[in-house]
């Protein structure tokens, strides 16, 4: 069952869940015209680029990529200079992108939903690795990078 418990899975349940209330939606609200399809690609492909130098760079310092596994290196190069988490910042932006390709206007509260799974199953865990595993360089990156995205004033 630890399998289960990975982001992408998570993001899979949340893209059905929201995929359905499209379907589902008795008003048929929508957002319409062709704004939410170029916004839907953007935030999509946006997300899919995020996730692909995030993983590159790990793979680069050569650690782990997998959330529940304690990381060889606090990798803060790369897209990591300017978000702690850019994976699941990518799948927040999927999550969105698909949302508006769906015009699934009611599914919209999934996402500080999905935010909020992503922070509590898998970012507070990790941060509380690392910070127990590199102590003060952790804290350094704290203060100078932020969890979601952009740098911190010095």
């Amino acid at each position: 069952m630890k399998w289960i418990d990975i982001p992408p899975v998570w993001l899979a349940a949340f893209v059905v869940l929201a995929w359905r209330i499209g379907l589902a939606d008795p008003w048929n609200l929508g957002f319409g015209g062709a704004w939410s399809d170029l916004a839907a690609g953007l935030l999509i492909g946006g997300g899919l680029v995020l996730m692909l130098l995030a993983v590159t760079e790990l793979r680069k310092q050569r650690t782990t990529v997998i959330p529940h596994r304690v990381p060889a290196k606090m990798v803060q190069s790369g897209i990591y200079r300017r978000s702690r988490n850019p994976i699941y910042l990518g799948d927040v932006l999927v999550l969105a992108g698909l949302i508006l390709r769906f015009d699934a206007a009611l599914a919209l509260p999934l996402i500080p939903v999905f935010i909020w799974v992503l922070e509590r199953r898998f970012i507070l865990p990790e941060e509380d690795r690392l910070r127990r595993t590199f102590r003060a360089d952790f804290a350094r990156y704290t203060m100078k990078t932020r969890r979601w995205f952009g740098t911190t004033k010095d």
